[in-house]
This record gives structure tokens, C-alpha cells and sequence, in this order.
């Protein structure tokens, strides 16, 4: 059995409302599920802000057992401060080749990469770990 970690809707036409659920990947969206873990309501409040509620150890006790995020869920992990930022792309144009270059995860613009140099120190062994030199 793959559990997946998704949104289940509530709420009624134009303002959904969505509850963070534990269930079997084979069972639908609002079907039987095995555990509420959240909530979350993208619509925002008075203070502007969009609300979600999660219950922290049961979300890290579901992960730890091997349970797949879906992708909005995932997105709610990362702001929580759950999981790192998913990977993201930034797409040329509708429809053509993606661009390569990384993207920031929370302005969603790309990540100015020319000043960084990467440093491949090609004399370390695979192992990681530097073998002792023995001095004479």
C-alpha cells in the first residue's frame, strides 16, 4: 500500500477549503483516508494572509514511514519548514524546452549564478575521507 500525502476539498462552489490527509494512493480525492493531518484555506483572511494548521509530528511520523507528498502538499510542507524546496524549472515559453538554469523558491525568478564558482577537488579519493599521510 503507497500512502500519499494530499489535499482532500471541502467547502462549497468558489471557496474551497482543503483538509491535509494520509491516505492510499489507489483511493479518491474525498474518499476514506487513513488520517487528518491539516488543514489548509488558500483563500485569504482579513490580515491578507492564506491559513493552514498542520499537526507537525504526525506529518514527520507519516514521512518517516515512506508516505509521498502530492505536489501542493509538498509546496505547504516547504513554507511550514518541513521539507526543502522542491525542485523547479523556469520554462522558456509555453510549450518549448526548459531552461536549465535553477530557480529561487520563494520569488520564483532565477538564481544569478556567474559570480559562484564550484570547486571539484578531484585529488580527494571516492571514499570522501583524505587517506593519512605518514611523514618520514
Amino acid at each position: 500500500m503507497v500512502v500519499r500525502i494530499r489535499l482532500a476539498r471541502f467547502g462549497c462552489r468558489n471557496r474551497p477549503f482543503y483538509r491535509v490527509m494520509a491516505a492510499d494512493s489507489r483511493s479518491p480525492r474525498d474518499g476514506k483516508h487513513l488520517e487528518v493531518l491539516g488543514y489548509y484555506n488558500p483563500l485569504p483572511g482579513k490580515d491578507g494572509g492564506k491559513r493552514m494548521g498542520l499537526k507537525f509530528d504526525r506529518v514527520k511520523y507519516w514521512l518517516s514511514v515512506g508516505a509521498q507528498p502530492s505536489d501542493p502538499v509538498q509546496r505547504i510542507l516547504f513554507r511550514a519548514g518541513l521539507l526543502p524546496p522542491p525542485p523547479m524549472l523556469a520554462m522558456a515559453r509555453k510549450g518549448g524546452p526548459r531552461d536549465r538554469h535553477p530557480i529561487h523558491p520563494m520569488t520564483g525568478r532565477p538564481l544569478d549564478l556567474e559570480g559562484v564558482t564550484v570547486v571539484d577537488d578531484s585529488n580527494v579519493p571516492e571514499g570522501g575521507a583524505e587517506e593519512p599521510v605518514s611523514e618520514e
